[in-house]
């Protein structure tokens, strides 16, 4: 039975019109079909096939890298040190979250089959829309300093200082040609490599949570009693602050166009959501064990010394070195390896989303080479800067690391609330529209990580900023900002609004 014309116009695009999408037809993985998929009724889905979830396994494990990158393992590390355990059902909890607005932009992309980027073109006017593409090619920026910064860290270890930072950056800005290698052999492929990475960390990291042996009873009631205190505020907010990042909202909204899916079937997109489901809580329950593994052996080594409120990346495999010496293998290598796969595994998932956002936002059709080239010299040419001024100040680094967290704090409002309120269109999402409860829910969360943000910053620029110039500045800036937070949701509002007009017509 086919879909009633109105509802197929609601999961169909138009192909009349040439534009930029996320995955040619060509590109896309086939889910083959079995004897119990040839039904009749479209809006049956198809029962659960173990095949079939293997196939749609990929997306989300890239999306997970965003959860285990540099930026992350600092403030896994720093957590540790100087909150100890306690701060476990946080990132528990902070998994959680950001779970369930992956899913949200997962369900987009499915529904629409176009991504965040491009709605955010198509559904704002042209100025909201170039606002937030600044705003998003800004947080990737920021992300992808991070990210190269720490694999470079991780190349200078392993060359026992033969290589510099700035070295270690240019290696690092070569991953976007073996990106572009993989790529043409296919999306499996590319996937492929993510695991191995993901292996690597998870591998690294359980093997120094062997050799410093955290205290099992502490750790498990750091992930089942919630404990905060006025101490380890600024703790808590970096585990909620680093989980939601911009471009990685963006990113998994394209992700999942690269299987096919007849939109035209209403079972047919309930399936692929199902399934997109499960292997995305399968891969940040992944990325929350090692995120786990990496905070209780800085918590082990650490809490409690005098040294808890120094460490960062740059010298934590130092201090662990000291701390627990040589072994078979010295596990001031087993950090570094892992910082490496983090690293590198973090800047193609940069180059790829980058990628996305540029041609979504911009309607861009030019070949792959050259795209990436041009996303990844935006983040590399800062790096490249950045390394060569404080390769040899790991507090100058460290100071470096806060500002790029505010930089992309800022941005979290900018890709958390067009997708929530595109999420909830009818007119985009049709059936697939979220519910009330779910609504709710979503707009608590990204309130909630907003709202945490918005303390970090107040915290970082009361401290940081000082002169009436600078104040002043920063002052105008703030009400712009605001002011556009307003506008979108507001703008949300009406979507919601013109819905509930067209239901009651």
């Amino acid at each position: 039975m086919a879909l009633p014309e109105h509802q197929q116009a609601l999961l169909t695009n138009s192909d009349d019109v040439e534009e930029e999408t996320a995955y040619e037809p060509t590109e896309k993985v086939h889910i083959i079909l079995g004897i119990d998929d040839e039904l009749d009724d479209d809006y049956t889905t198809p029962p659960f096939s173990w095949r079939k979830l293997w196939l749609f396994t990929g997306p989300g494990f890239l999306m997970s890298i965003a959860f285990l990158d540099p930026g992350n393992l600092e403030g896994d590390l720093q957590a540790g040190a100087i909150a100890g355990y306690s701060l476990l059902w946080l990132l528990l909890w902070a998994t959680v979250m950001g779970l369930l607005v992956q899913l949200l932009s997962a369900r987009l992309g499915v529904a629409t089959g176009r991504h965040l980027a491009e709605l955010c073109r198509e559904e704002y006017p042209t100025w909201a829309g170039m606002l937030l593409w600044v705003m998003a090619e800004v947080a990737l920026i920021g992300s992808d300093i991070q990210e190269v910064i720490g694999s470079a860290i991780a190349i200078k270890i392993l060359s026992r200082g033969v290589l510099p930072l700035w070295a270690g950056v240019v290696i690092t800005a070569s991953d976007c040609f073996i990106f572009l290698f993989l790529e043409n052999y296919g999306v499996r492929k590319l996937e492929a490599l993510f695991a191995f990475l993901i292996a690597t960390m998870a591998v690294s990291f359980a093997w120094m949570f062997g050799e410093t042996k955290p205290d099992g009873s502490e750790l498990a009631l750091g992930v089942l009693v919630p404990k905060l205190s006025s101490r380890t505020i600024q703790q808590a907010v970096g585990v909620v602050g680093c989980i939601i990042m911009p471009h990685n909202v963006f990113l998994h909204s394209a992700l999942v166009q690269s299987r096919e899916v007849d939109r035209r079937k209403i079972g047919r997109v309930q399936e692929a959501l199902n399934y997109f489901s499960i292997e995305s809580a399968v891969a940040l329950a992944i990325s929350f064990i090692i995120n786990l593994f990496v905070t209780t052996v800085f918590a082990k080594a650490f809490y409690g010394t005098d040294i808890a409120n120094n460490i960062g990346l740059g010298n934590a495999g130092q201090y662990l070195q000291e701390k627990y010496g040589g072994g078979l293998l010295p596990i001031l290598y087993i950090w570094a390896i892992g910082l490496l796969a983090a690293g590198q595994s973090s800047t193609i998932t940069g180059t790829y989303a980058g990628q996305f956002i540029m041609g979504g936002f911009l309607n861009l059709r030019m070949k792959k080479w050259i795209r990436a080239l041009i996303t990844r010299s935006f983040a590399i040419i800062p790096t490249l800067i950045v390394a060569l001024i404080f390769d040899t100040s790991e507090d100058a680094l460290d100071v470096l690391n806060e500002w790029l967290n505010v930089l992309q704090s800022i941005q979290i409002p900018f890709a958390l609330i067009p997708l929530l309120c595109l999420v909830a269109k009818e007119d985009l999402m049709g059936v697939f529209k979220i519910g009330p409860v779910l609504k709710v829910v979503s707009w608590l969360v990204a309130a909630l990580v907003i709202v945490i943000n918005g303390y970090l910053l107040l915290d970082f620029f009361s401290s940081e900023v000082k002169g009436l110039a600078l104040t002043s500045t920063i002052s105008v800036a703030t009400a712009g900002y605001v002011a556009f937070i307003v506008y979108l949701v507001s703008r949300g509002f009406k979507f919601s609004m013109n819905g509930l007009y067209k239901a009651r017509e």
